[in-house]
């Protein structure tokens, strides 16, 4: 297995790629526009897996830096998976500098608590403070504005 070097530096990053999985892969992206996906990257703390020139995973996290993180778009592409190479990325995000000492550091999962739950990651001590405004097809609505 070859190591995952992680990169943080957003020009290293392979948008087209990224676009392509959250859009076409991801089952909390599907049909995100590219220029949404541009504004995420600027304006988030971006880890970038490599192996070799090529990105195989990707993570972002959007902080204040100072008392509230959540992890977001985390994936692997599927060939490959199996290697560790989740497990490294979300290492590389928890241990990162500037998220340390944070009050919060959330994200949401459909299947995989088990790797998350590694890194100190909990359900909600108290679900019922938590609140949310979800609009599932927010990026189909887009397109369809678009059009």
């Amino acid at each position: 297995m070859e190591q995952l070097r992680i990169s943080t530096n957003a020009e290293d990053l392979d948008v087209p790629l990224i676009h392509r999985f959250l859009s076409e892969e991801s089952a909390w992206a599907r049909e995100i526009p590219i220029e949404t996906v541009r504004t995420s990257i600027r304006n988030s703390l971006n880890f970038g897996g490599f192996v070799g020139d090529s990105q195989v995973a990707y993570a972002r996290v959007v902080s204040d830096l100072a008392t509230f993180a959540y992890l977001v778009d985390v994936f692997v592409l599927e060939e490959h998976r199996g290697k560790g190479y989740s497990k490294a990325l979300v290492e590389a995000v928890v241990a990162h500098p500037p998220l340390q000492g944070l009050r919060r550091f959330m994200l949401a999962t459909s299947d995989a608590h088990g790797l998350y739950a590694k890194f100190g990651f909990t359900p909600p001590a108290r679900p019922q403070t938590l609140m949310e405004k979800y609009v599932p097809d927010a990026y189909l609505s887009a397109k369809k504005k678009a059009l």
